[in-house]
C-alpha cells in the first residue's frame, strides 16, 4: 500500500509579500554659513588677483617702470636743469612724487578693471560667484588685490626714479595715507567700471576720458597754485590733485592744498565708492544676468 503525500502547491494568485522598505524624504543640502568673515575664501580671491598680474609681471610692474624712467629721461637729460624749480625744490625732486602717484594710480585701476571685465568676456565669472563670497568679501578681494599692484609699482617705481631725483621723505605718514588712499580709491573704481563695462571699448572710455584727463590736470608736473581762475579753484575739486599734493608733502615739505581736507574728501570717496561697489555685488547687476 503506498501512502500518497499530498504536496500543495502556492496559489499562484496569492499576493507574494514584499519585504519592508523604509524612504527617507532627501532634503537639499544647506548651503554653509558663515558667522563672520570668510577670511579663506577672502584670502584665495585676494591671492588670485595678486598672481593673476605677478605672472605677467614685466606688463605689470616692468613696464610702467620703464614709462617713469622715460619721463625722468625727458625731465633730466633733455633739459639739462633748464627748467626751473617748484615749490622751492629742484624741480627733478618735485615732479618724481607726482609721476610715481600716477603709477599707483593707472595700474591700481588697470587691475581691478582689467580682472573684472576679462571674467565677464571669457565666461569665468562663476569662479568668483559659485564660492561661498560674500558681496563685501567679493569687494575687498578685488579691491585689496588692486592695490596691491599699484603699492608694489609705487615702490619698484621709487626706487627706479630715485637715481635721477635724490628726493627725500619728510612725512612718512603722509606718504604712507595717501599711496594706500590712492590705490584703494582706484581700485574701488576700478571695480565699479569693470562690472559696468560690457566690452573692452567701455574700459578705455573711461581710461582715456576719466582717468588720464583727471592724472594730468591734478598738478603731476607743475604746481596748481600758478594756474589762473577758474582753473585754480575748479582742480581743487579733484580727487587726484589731493592725492598727488599729499603724497608729494610727503616728499618735499610743500603742499599746495590743504592736507586736512585732501584726507577727508579721499578718505570719504573711498568709502562711497566702496559702499557703491558692494551695493552692485550684492544684486549682482551685470553679472548674474
Amino acid at each position: 500500500m503506498t501512502a500518497q503525500i499530498d504536496i500543495a502547491a502556492p496559489s499562484l494568485a496569492a499576493p507574494v509579500a514584499a519585504p519592508e522598505k523604509s524612504f527617507r524624504r532627501l532634503a537639499p543640502v544647506a548651503p554653509r554659513v558663515y558667522g563672520g568673515v570668510n577670511w579663506e575664501g577672502l584670502k584665495t580671491l585676494y591671492l588670485k588677483e595678486v598672481r593673476r598680474f605677478w605672472k605677467v609681471g614685466m606688463q605689470t610692474v616692468a613696464s610702467p617702470v620703464v614709462t617713469v624712467l622715460l619721463y625722468m629721461l625727458v625731465f633730466v637729460v633733455a633739459t639739462k636743469g633748464a627748467r626751473p624749480g617748484a615749490a622751492g625744490v629742484p624741480f627733478t625732486q618735485f615732479v618724481a612724487p607726482g609721476l610715481i602717484m600716477m603709477s599707483i594710480l593707472n595700474n591700481a585701476f588697470a587691475n581691478s578693471s582689467s580682472s573684472l571685465i576679462q571674467a565677464k568676456i571669457m565666461g569665468t565669472s562663476p569662479d568668483f560667484l559659485t564660492p561661498p563670497l560674500s558681496a563685501f568679501e567679493l569687494c575687498a578681494g578685488f579691491a585689496l588685490g588692486a592695490a596691491t599692484r599699484g603699492i608694489l609699482v609705487g615702490v619698484v617705481t621709487a626706487i627706479a626714479a630715485w637715481p635721477f631725483s635724490r628726493f627725500g621723505v619728510f612725512n612718512i605718514l603722509a606718504v604712507l595715507y595717501f599711496a594706500a588712499m590712492a590705490s584703494l580709491l582706484m581700485g574701488l573704481l576700478g571695480v565699479l567700471t569693470g562690472l559696468w563695462a560690457e566690452k573692452f571699448d567701455h574700459l578705455a572710455t573711461v581710461t582715456n576720458f576719466v582717468i588720464m584727463p583727471l592724472t594730468f590736470i591734478s598738478g603731476t608736473f607743475y604746481s596748481t597754485r600758478a594756474l589762473p581762475e577758474p582753473f585754480h579753484t575748479i582742480t581743487h575739486f579733484n580727487p587726484v590733485f589731493y592725492l598727488i599734493d599729499g603724497f608729494r608733502y610727503g616728499f618735499i615739505g610743500h603742499a599746495d592744498g590743504s592736507l586736512l581736507v585732501g584726507a577727508l574728501y579721499t578718505g570719504g570717496l573711498t568709502v562711497a565708492l566702496a559702499i557703491g561697489c558692494w551695493m552692485i555685488f550684492k544684486s549682482g547687476w551685470r553679472l548674474k544676468t
